[in-house]
């Protein structure tokens, strides 16, 4: 049997990628999303949240980019700077992740699964706090990054990122049997959404997905995926998406459900 959770990252980023979002949940194949406490539009996230209770929403924990809930300051702007500053013992990252679970449980959210920008529980100090976090908080699920699929974009980056993820020990919590989404990002749409399903294992597989609507919020966002949430929002609501859903045997399921 195989079944498939699409979750969206960056809820919470700018009001065009919250916008993007929901519209992939509701006419499209998009089940969860993770939401960004210290994103700029967490507000506007949560009221739309709340108004789609049939959406799981879990925490896309931050320590990459935007602001600490703690102290206020910028948080590293990148992968090495974080490195650094984890290995001198410049972030209390218990303090953060917490931080950042109990602002989005006061919002009213109870959430079903986790994740982190950038992958950065792939490091295990940050893993490490994490486990603790997400146990306090009663988040069951926790993504283990392993891209099921080698594609012929970033082949090594994709393999090397799938080694990591596969050495981490993500117990007590639970992870589902399949991830993908790593090689397809920013690059994502209808064909390789096919070519995808056409080769999804048996079990329950998460599908890592970044849809949105690129207006002037995100075109002045700090990211590099801006035109390509559009492209990919297109293909997830694409009625050809969904064939290729149904002609392979998939089931859409969330969090909740397994």
């Amino acid at each position: 049997m195989k079944r498939l959770i699409v979750n969206a990252d960056d809820f919470g980023f700018t009001r065009d990628v919250n916008a993007g979002i929901i519209d992939a949940h509701t006419r499209g194949i998009l089940t969860a999303a993770t939401l960004m406490a210290n994103g700029d539009a967490f507000d506007d996230a949560v009221g739309l949240a709340l108004a789609n209770p049939s959406l799981d929403v879990g925490v896309h924990f931050v320590l990459i980019g935007g602001h600490s809930l703690l102290t206020g300051k910028p948080f590293p702007s990148n992968v090495p700077e974080l490195l650094r500053a984890v290995y001198a013992g410049e972030l209390d990252l218990y303090g953060e992740l917490a931080a950042q679970a109990q602002k989005i449980r006061d919002a009213g959210i109870a959430p079903t699964h986790a994740d982190t920008h950038k992958h950065t529980h792939l490091l295990p100090p940050v893993c490490r706090a994490l486990l603790t976090v997400a146990e306090e908080f009663q988040i069951p699920f926790l993504r283990r990054p392993a891209d099921f699929s080698l594609s012929s974009h970033f082949p090594l980056k994709t393999a090397v990122v799938r080694l990591l993820a596969r050495r981490m020990d993500l117990s007590p919590l639970r992870f589902t049997d399949h991830f993908a989404g790593f090689a397809l990002t920013g690059r994502s749409n209808t064909r390789e959404l096919q070519a995808l399903f056409a080769k999804l294992p048996d079990g329950v597989t998460e599908l890592m997905t970044h849809p949105g609507h690129c207006t002037a919020e995100l075109k002045n966002a700090p990211t590099r995926l801006k035109e390509s949430r559009a492209a990919e929002l297109q293909a997830l609501t694409a009625p050809e998406t969904r064939a290729a859903l149904d002609s392979n045997h998939i089931s859409l399921t969330r969090y909740q459900n397994i």
